[in-house]
């Protein structure tokens, strides 16, 4: 049925609802999170899942009060139960809420800049949920003392231990930037839609997670509005529909290795990106022509709220 009410109120409420969705649940992550560094006691890491878990919930709640069609295609053989890398095109800041909206995908996690570990509410709620923060050694340090160059590795793969212990989606966005008409003329990228894949992120994260995660999740992301701003579109309700395919590559089909010291393999493995983005810049243009997949319709565990 369609609403009487003007699209812009359908946006702007949305839009309200995820930033009291996010304050609401954030400071409570962020109080549970300084209980569980003072105690260490278990249980409070399962609350801090449970109201993370919520606060995806709460989005989902968002992008259908904005007036959001979700369009999604997934397989089947992704369950809420695994262990996955997600790799994103990168398109808004709206990316985050609409991937963590996914009922179908175990809860979704980040590598984060150190730096980010101070943002209220979205570093420290990080901080509180153990996402790992990368400080990773620069060129010249590595340099003056080469063993540094697998220590950021070992560093990582340390802080995601608790991983094993909570089903969750890596979620990379391996160009590094939103996309932009502007970027991608300054990149002459040879991608119809999509900037240049950065391959040295993906292949760290693959490194890391390698005796973790079950596979890679090739994903293509599409906003249906005519205001390419999406996230001035989604607040003044002109954002109609977003198209998400998802496709699963277990890890037996996925080249691994040292990507900072084996030249070979890196060769390899840019190569093999750049065929990911050829399949996904395909995928992109396919659902920019209609939204693929039914409307995507509230779990009955939004009522539990």
């Amino acid at each position: 049925m369609k609403s009487i009410l003007p699209k812009w109120f359908h946006g702007a409420t949305g839009a309200l609802f995820l930033l009291l969705n996010t304050a609401f649940w954030g400071l409570i992550i962020l109080g549970l999170g300084i209980v569980k560094w003072c105690l260490r006691v278990r249980l409070l890491s399962v609350l801090l899942h449970w109201a993370y878990h919520k606060w995806c919930v709460g989005n989902r709640i968002g992008l259908k009060l904005g007036g959001v069609s979700m369009h999604v295609k997934m397989p089947q053989a992704i369950s809420v139960n695994g262990w996955y890398l997600l790799v994103s095109n990168h398109i808004s800041w709206l990316d985050i809420v609409v991937l963590s909206a996914q009922s179908q995908l175990p809860a979704p996690k980040f590598f984060l800049k150190d730096e980010l570990k101070y943002v209220p509410l979205i570093g420290t709620g990080a901080w509180a949920l153990d996402m790992p923060f990368m400080k990773r050694a620069s060129k010249a340090q590595i340099a003056k003392n080469p063993k540094l160059k697998r220590m950021d590795v070992e560093r990582t793969k340390q802080s995601c231990k608790n991983f094993k212990h909570h089903p969750t989606t890596v979620i990379n966005f391996a160009e590094g930037t939103r996309f932009t008409v502007q970027k991608h003329r300054r990149q002459a990228s040879p991608f119809d839609n999509l900037l240049k894949p950065k391959a040295g992120g993906t292949a760290f994260a693959l490194d890391v997670l390698s005796e973790q995660v079950d596979g890679l999740l090739n994903t293509a992301l599409v906003y249906h509005s005519e205001d390419l701003h999406i996230c001035r579109a989604f607040v003044f309700g002109r954002l109609d529909a977003v198209s998400l395919q998802v496709d699963y590559i277990p890890m037996s089909e996925l080249p691994l290795g040292d990507y900072q010291g084996d030249k070979a393999y890196r060769v390899q493995f840019q190569a093999y990106m750049n065929t990911l983005w050829q399949q996904k810049s395909a995928q992109i243009a396919r659902l920019e022509q209609r939204p693929e997949g039914e409307a995507d319709n509230l779990p009955s565990e939004v009522n539990s709220l």
